[in-house]
């Protein structure tokens, strides 16, 4: 029979398994901020920032229908979303405060404005992307991102 002061040894002698796990979190944490980086990976995480934009901006888009009947056109914007629009067809029911959650555009990962065409030539609207290189067209890095691709 071991004596208490034993018994405290054994069961401090060691890792404990949360231990062990907490400091294998904070590695992985670690190595999936740093890895990328390393890996040339950040142009796409730069493409997939801007297809999250670009669906968040649908869903403004089709709140903005829900209430007022019709997208904004193509004059009008996407800065409809965030201004009560004063030329073409007037909304009837506006969102005081907008349709977007902190009240301004975004700008794609490149800094560039989307490109936004109402009606649009694949569907109700059409919202690009130009990406890296922000001009039409492209491969790889500089490969336009369109709403109309997104899955």
């Amino acid at each position: 029979m071991s004596t208490p002061s034993e018994t405290f040894k054994m069961n401090h002698a060691g890792f404990t398994l949360i231990e062990l796990m907490v400091v294998i979190v904070i590695l992985g944490i670690l190595a999936g901020l740093i890895i990328p980086r390393i890996m040339g990976r950040p142009e796409e995480a730069k493409q997939l920032k801007a297809k999250i934009q670009i669906e968040s901006l649908e869903t403004a888009l089709k709140l903005y229908k829900l209430d007022n009947g019709m997208y904004p056109d193509t004059e009008q914007g996407l800065q409809a979303l965030i201004e009560q629009p004063e030329t073409g067809m007037l909304p009837k029911k506006w969102r005081e405060g907008g349709y977007l959650e902190k009240g301004k555009l975004p700008k794609d990962p490149w800094k560039n404005d989307f490109v936004y065409l109402s009606p649009g030539v694949h569907s109700d609207f059409d919202i690009t992307s130009y990406g890296a290189d922000g001009v039409p067209g492209g491969d790889g890095n500089n490969e336009d991102i369109n709403n109309w691709d997104i899955e």
